[in-house]
């Protein structure tokens, strides 16, 4: 992954999200917000597409993607807590997968001579991220759901913790000499 410039196409497409989050907050129509979200999952799945097709995946865009996902994410879920469509419980149920990977993103900052790589998105990460953007049109079209994907989001999200604290440990050994055992 090089460092590469930071308005690439697909970084372009990243920051779009966060135009996307500011709509989501302003408009208030079930079906407009349904499109915003399925424009953030569309570009969410574009950038990276465009990103490895055009092997132009870089440090700056391994940044920036997560971070639209997560401010589109959560411009979204407190407008619904706004409305009251999700309860101060479920806000904060969801809102603990992103303080904890917010923690561990600065902690993993500090650590000597980690690679950028180590920073990939990781599947289970990216299966929370889609789960999160289902969950936001179940919040709109099938409350039945929403708690049980609230659920199912919270305990995926404890797994993927663990999962990128154990890439982020064997990253940190390789930096450090130790490999993989």
């Amino acid at each position: 992954m090089e460092r590469g410039a930071i308005f690439t196409l697909p970084n372009n497409i990243s920051f779009s999200r966060l135009l996307l989050a500011f709509a989501f907050v302003v408009v208030d129509g079930t079906w407009q917000r349904t499109s915003l979200i399925a424009a953030a999952a569309a570009t969410d799945f574009l950038d990276g597409w465009l990103a490895r097709r055009a092997n132009s995946s870089t440090l700056a865009g391994a940044l920036i993607d997560p971070f639209a996902d997560r401010v589109f994410v959560l411009a979204a879920v407190s407008a619904y807590l706004a409305d009251g469509a999700i309860s101060t419980g479920q806000y904060f149920i969801f809102l603990s997968r992103d303080i904890a990977t917010a923690i561990g993103f600065v902690v993993a900052r500090f650590i000597p001579g980690l690679s950028a790589s180590a920073f990939q998105a990781r599947m289970l990460g990216k299966t929370v991220t889609g789960l999160q953007l289902a969950l936001l049109i179940a919040v709109l079209h099938f409350a039945s759901i929403v708690q049980p994907l609230i659920l199912l989001i919270a305990a995926l999200s404890a797994v993927s913790i663990v999962d990128y604290t154990a890439a982020l440990s064997r990253a940190r050994k390789t930096a450090r000499g130790g490999g993989e055992r």
